[in-house]
């Protein structure tokens, strides 16, 4: 990749108040008293990455978690200060954080805005409180508007509203009257996720035990092509699976992953795409801390290779140098998340082969069954495709 090329940078701060029933992101409670170390990590790990990808501009920032709004505001401040220090941030730079109700107010809002965050992603989930709290989520419907109304009052323009449906024994009027409220607040953006059963997580737990009933995939089907009826007749313009936006608000941040651009990502269990090779940070906070430490005492190079600066940072745990045809899978599988579909010339470009060469078999069988379709160059899902496309995507992975 030129070294003027754009980057995304991607901080994780992996603390909660509560670990949500459905969640398997790399997330810890009771974790505040690393908190002030924390920061002093993430700062220091910008800065051992700062020489390495100096000079290529930022386009987008993304702080995600857990809970990034858990962090006061003077340690939000500190990293985007130390961002600005070490970076080129290009101007108008998409800079977002993830936010949950519960946890900010409007001067919280006010300060992170004035401090250089322009994009708010709010983790409602749902507008019922029964729902709420069977997810354990520390807010109930009330503050979750409220949050965003002190958002707004902040100053913040960009907010996307984070929802998940099919939720166990949830009806779909109550999933219609969630949306609804929340298509009523105005949002720039919306995001929508069927609820998924992750192994390990206090939900998959339940669901074993019969305490709460699995999710219903033929009602999640019905809630989803309702869903995208229901914005789009608010003047919202699906761009991919799961996210809806309105004219131009896309994120950019995102698009970049289903891009396969590269991108940067610090913090425990943060996973990167940095030219050929995908790696992570290791996911123990306390793990993290200790081995950025010791990756500041040796520094790297800003001269050494790619696999050289990788084995001076302690706080890298995994490295994938990615083989061809996984890299080929990567590009169409993230590309038909999107519904400007996979640019067929772009790929033959990017790898040298076509993709009907590459992947004639799964292609005459998606076709067949309807889940995709050609289009002026381009291949996309179908409606029916949006729904069903694991079934696409499973056919693209390299055995």
């Amino acid at each position: 990749m030129a070294k003027d090329a754009a980057l995304s940078l991607y901080l994780h701060v992996p603390f909660c108040s509560l670990k949500c029933s459905y969640c398997d992101f790399n997330s810890f409670a009771k974790l505040d008293d690393l908190v002030p170390d924390f920061v002093d990590a993430l700062c220091t790990e910008l800065a051992l990455w700062a020489p390495i990808v100096r000079g290529r501009p930022i386009e987008t920032v993304f702080l995600g978690g857990g809970t990034p709004s858990l962090l006061p505001l003077p340690h939000i401040e500190r990293i985007i200060a130390t961002l600005r220090d070490n970076y080129a941030l290009a101007d108008g730079a998409e800079v977002t954080l993830e936010a949950n109700p519960g946890t900010a107010d409007r001067q919280y809002f006010a300060g992170i805005l004035a401090a250089g965050v322009n994009r708010l992603s709010l983790g409602f989930q749902s507008l019922h409180d029964d729902e709420l709290a069977a997810l354990d989520r520390i807010h109930n419907a009330a503050e979750a508007v409220q949050c965003y109304r002190w958002a707004r009052d902040a100053g913040f323009r960009r907010i996307n509203v984070d929802l998940i449906y099919g939720l166990p024994g949830q009806p779909m009027a109550s999933w219609q009257e969630t949306l609804e409220r929340a298509i009523d607040l105005a949002p720039d953006h919306v995001s929508a996720y069927a609820l998924t059963v992750e192994d390990g997580t206090k939900l998959a737990y339940d669901v074993e035990h019969g305490t709460v009933p699995a999710p219903d995939g033929d009602l999640q089907a019905e809630m989803y092509e309702w869903a995208g009826g229901c914005l789009s007749e608010a003047g919202y313009q699906q761009y991919e699976i799961s996210n809806w936006s309105l004219p131009g608000e896309e994120c950019r941040h995102n698009l970049v992953y289903w891009r396969n651009g590269e991108w940067l990502a610090l913090g425990p269990g943060a996973h990167s795409h940095w030219g050929a090779h995908r790696f992570a940070d290791v996911y123990s906070p306390r793990q993290y801390i200790r081995l950025v430490a010791a990756a500041a005492e040796e520094p790297p190079s800003a001269k050494a290779s790619p696999a050289a600066v990788l084995a001076a940072m302690r706080q890298v745990t995994f490295v994938d140098p990615q083989p061809a045809a996984l890299q080929m899978a990567d590009t169409a599988i993230l590309a038909l998340r999107l519904n400007a579909g996979l640019d067929l010339a772009a790929f033959e470009r990017r790898f040298g082969r076509r993709f009907e060469d590459v992947y004639a078999g799964p292609l005459a069988e998606t076709l067949e069954m309807g889940l995709l379709e050609r289009d002026n160059g381009r291949l996309r899902l179908t409606d029916r495709g949006r729904y069903l496309a694991n079934e696409v995507f499973v056919r693209l992975l390299p055995d």
